[in-house]
């Protein structure tokens, strides 16, 4: 935010006293003598506040307002007149202005107007940026998310994005690891280099050091030719390096010393190439549980992890899936009226979804494949995890090591109640049982709400 003020005065003298008393409040200050003059500023340097008179010698300053607003909403303007009236201001208001001034106006007061004005609209772009990072993260359109821990956890990426800090993103298969990653890099001092992927799983064991490293020619069979490894592909941009935690020890240690020493050698060459890359690094492992049962390095993890990142898988963000059920419709072009029945979103919305995003996205695939109405009602929403019966009853798949009984009974209360914001009679409805059952349940399992 560079604090860029167009003020736009057809009188002189004031223009200039203006602009010298802004200046000398830090702001940077463009100004113009005309409507025309101005708009041509506006045009070509956006400014991030407008100050303009009413009274200009070649139009109203409340038409310049109005076309202002027209073309950038958000973009503050201050209106300030010498004759001015209660109908004058209303209008300006009316039209968008952040507020309205009558000359003669104390330098001061101005100033602090500019800086509460600037302030606004810093706030309001940060809050489309994070939107628009929102949408990149979930994969969707017009989507905000509606968890905290989510929107928190995405303001914090925006934030350490302008910086050069190690990342580690942790979380579970399918919750957007590397997309996430791929929303900080556009934003960090890299942007302008490239982002290289490596997926350590992918590639064998054996293979592993020269992706990384690179090799030379005879370093191995088939070693052909001369090889850069995916560091030397990245260098002067990002390397991420997904499932960290599947690197064997011995590769942890020369990766560590990389990062420490920020020098790779190539399989089969006695010389060191220089690089500087950025890592971000991700993993559904748990990595301090890996640590305690030494199959990863305790001095690798606090290097990779100054910055960590924990995406919270989808059952804990339910509030989410309506707006991603929508985004994968239009995504996957689901014919036009189709659309998912109250009680097929409250499945959706139940269901524990193990494969968290990816998997959402092959339930609706599936749904707008297989289903024979334009509305998906429930019994048409099968879950890889549930099992159904012939006569179209759903039944949860019980796992080898059992399962209790009544902690399932009490999961589902709880949800229901949580679903239906604590109203007993619609949480009964969804549980398909009288309310005075719901009531029994809650005194006997001790739930309160």
């Amino acid at each position: 935010m560079n604090n860029r003020i167009l003020l736009i005065d057809d009188d002189e003298s004031l223009r200039r006293v203006t602009e010298y008393n802004l200046a000398a409040g830090g702001f940077d200050v463009v100004s113009k003598d005309s409507g025309k003059h101005g708009i041509e500023s506006f045009d070509e340097k956006r400014p991030d506040l407008v100050v303009t008179d009413v009274q200009l010698g070649d139009m109203n300053g409340l038409d310049l307002l109005k076309r202002f607003k027209e073309e950038e909403p958000d973009i503050p303007v201050i209106v300030i007149t010498a004759f001015g009236s209660i109908e004058m201001a209303v209008k300006a208001m009316h039209l968008g202005a952040f507020t309205f001034i009558t000359k003669p106006f104390d330098r001061d007061a101005l100033r602090l107007s500019c800086s509460k004005a600037l302030e606004m609209y810093k706030l309001r772009r940060r809050t489309h940026n994070l939107a628009r990072e929102i949408n990149r993260l979930t994969g969707t359109q017009g989507m905000e998310t509606a968890n905290s821990a989510m929107a928190e956890l995405l303001e914090t990426a925006l934030r350490v994005a302008e910086s050069d800090a190690t990342v580690l993103i942790t979380g579970e298969s399918g919750t957007g690891k590397e997309v996430l990653a791929r929303l900080i890099q556009p934003r960090s001092p890299r942007f302008k280099e490239p982002i290289v992927a490596v997926n350590c799983t992918a590639i064998p064991e054996t293979l592993i050091e020269s992706e990384l490293f690179g090799h030379v020619k005879g370093a191995f069979t088939g070693a052909i030719n001369n090889r850069k490894g995916r560091f030397q592909a990245a260098h002067l941009g990002t390397l991420f390096l997904d499932e960290i935690g599947e690197l064997q020890p011995e590769m942890q240690a020369k990766f560590l010393r990389v990062i420490q020493e920020k020098l790779v050698e190539p399989v089969g060459s006695d010389r060191s190439e220089k690089v500087d890359v950025r890592i971000i690094a991700a993993t559904n492992r748990n990595l301090q549980e890996e640590i305690e049962t030494g199959r990863f390095r305790e001095d690798l993890f606090y290097r990779l992890s100054v910055i960590p990142l924990h995406l919270p898988p989808l059952r804990d963000r339910t509030e989410d899936i309506p707006g991603l059920v929508k985004h994968f419709m239009k995504k996957l072009e689901a014919p036009k009226g189709v659309a998912f029945s109250n009680s097929a979103m409250m499945k959706l919305q139940s269901y524990s979804w193990p494969g968290n995003i990816r998997e959402l996205q092959n339930v609706v695939e599936r749904c707008i494949i297989l289903s024979k109405s334009s509305l998906i009602e429930e019994d048409s929403v099968y879950l890889s995890g549930q099992q159904q019966t012939s006569s179209g009853e759903y039944i949860p798949t019980i796992p080898p090591e059992g399962v209790s009984l009544e902690e399932i009974e009490k999961g589902f209360i709880v949800k229901a109640l949580s679903m239906s914001n604590g109203n007993r009679s619609q949480a009964a409805r969804l549980l398909q049982i009288p309310r005075h059952v719901l009531i029994y349940r809650l005194e006997k399992f001790n739930i309160d709400i």
